[in-house]
């Protein structure tokens, strides 16, 4: 389901959108002032807000210094949100519904990558998008004077006609976050009157499979219609992802995903060298294990369903083998050859590890060019969790 104009589906979804993250350091300063009695030696001259300060005795027995300290959420939500940005307009085709007027529109979220005017977004947010205007934090609004988009990931780029932007810093590699770390996010959640909304939560998750090709951050940041194409951020102020997914439903809560920094910067890289993303394939239409589909930790292989290039025939693939490892590489999913493939050229030979006719064999494949593999079927809206996406 595309989320944009405040469109709202009953039933459990998986939303493409952009998270947002809000946090003070209220509580903690409210807790640690109350801490220092009236006639300490400290004092309300000790008092100091805004940066780590320490101050006199607290007690009289223990004589411990007490640290003051000071939540940083809110100094990088300042940072960052001038890298991001509201974008806003009206589908075209079947994506519009409702009735024809100037209030039937739509928005989403994006992130500047580049000082002259590059923004990075979710490609369901730009397509069939008309008459968009792209608003900054400082509240002046551009056209979009070029777009690039990737459905497969999800990703497009944008170009707007302006100059001295001040672009996001990117995480050099998802796979330094752990579980349980504090995110921000920030976005345009539901009314385009809230642009650079923020949220606060912690990485729920690494490396999920989630209705997409390529791998995903779950957090437990919220995540509202509106949000698709803002950047999640860690704490040291650095785009970790963009936020794209949601779980929706009744009975379920702060389910939302991201396109990991690695995923975006491979895309990105694409889209501004070639204009489009040229994937390697193998040529080959191929069928997850039950283990894999259901999510078990198993290594069962991938069978071979359809032999779709020369490539592949020549190779002596047949429908009926089983793909075991690409390069010596297990691959027990989709989406494990998807991400194996991000340091992959079309073109380039690979050996596989094959079991045909019951014999464990090596086939040597020339990659062609075409859409990666993807599998699974949405699920429907019958009360169960399913994917959506939501700007």
């Amino acid at each position: 389901m595309w989320w944009g104009k405040r469109k709202y589906r009953k039933s459990l979804s998986l939303l493409l959108c952009g998270v947002l993250l809000s946090g003070t350091g209220s509580g903690a300063y409210s807790a640690l002032a109350a801490g220092i009695p009236d006639n300490s030696p400290a004092g309300a001259k000790d008092f100091k807000v805004g940066a780590f300060k320490q101050v006199g005795a607290a007690t009289a027995a223990g004589k411990k210094n007490v640290v003051m300290t000071v939540d940083a959420v809110p100094q990088i939500i300042k940072e960052v949100s001038p890298s991001v940005v509201g974008i806003i307009g009206k589908y075209s085709g079947d994506r519009s519904s409702g009735p024809d007027d100037r209030y039937n529109l739509t928005h989403g979220s994006g992130i500047i990558v580049k000082a002259d005017g590059w923004i990075i977004t979710n490609a369901h947010v730009i397509k069939g998008l008309q008459n968009a205007v792209v608003v900054t934090s400082d509240a002046k609004s551009y056209s979009i004077t070029a777009s690039y988009i990737d459905e497969v990931s999800d990703l497009a780029l944008i170009k707007i006609n302006a100059k001295s932007l001040k672009p996001a810093r990117f995480a050099s590699a998802s796979s330094k976050l752990q579980v349980g770390e504090k995110v921000i996010a920030i976005g345009t959640p539901i009314s385009f009157s809230l642009r650079n909304s923020a949220t606060v939560g912690v990485v729920s998750g690494l490396n999920r499979a989630v209705d997409a090709a390529y791998r995903l951050i779950q957090s437990d940041t919220a995540i509202n219609p509106g949000n698709s194409g803002g950047p999640l951020v860690s704490m040291r102020g650095e785009v970790l992802g963009v936020n794209s997914l949601k779980y929706a439903a009744v009975g379920v809560e702060n389910m939302g995903f991201s396109i990991p920094a690695d995923t975006v910067q491979y895309i990105m890289n694409q889209l501004f060298k070639y204009g489009e993303v040229k994937r390697p394939s193998l040529g080959l239409e191929l069928e997850e294990s039950w283990s894999a589909i259901v999510g078990l930790p198993a290594q069962d292989p991938l069978t071979v369903t359809k032999v779709v290039s020369a490539e592949a025939e020549q190779a002596g693939i047949t429908a009926g083998d089983v793909l075991y490892a690409i390069d010596g590489h297990r691959v027990a999913s989709l989406v494990d050859i998807n991400e194996w493939f991000k340091s992959y050229k079309p073109g380039t030979a690979v050996k596989l590890l094959m079991q045909s006719d019951g014999d464990i064999v090596t086939r040597k494949l020339v990659l062609g060019q075409g859409d990666p593999l993807t599998g699974g079927e949405e699920a429907e809206g019958d009360g169960e969790a399913e994917a959506q996406t939501e700007e």
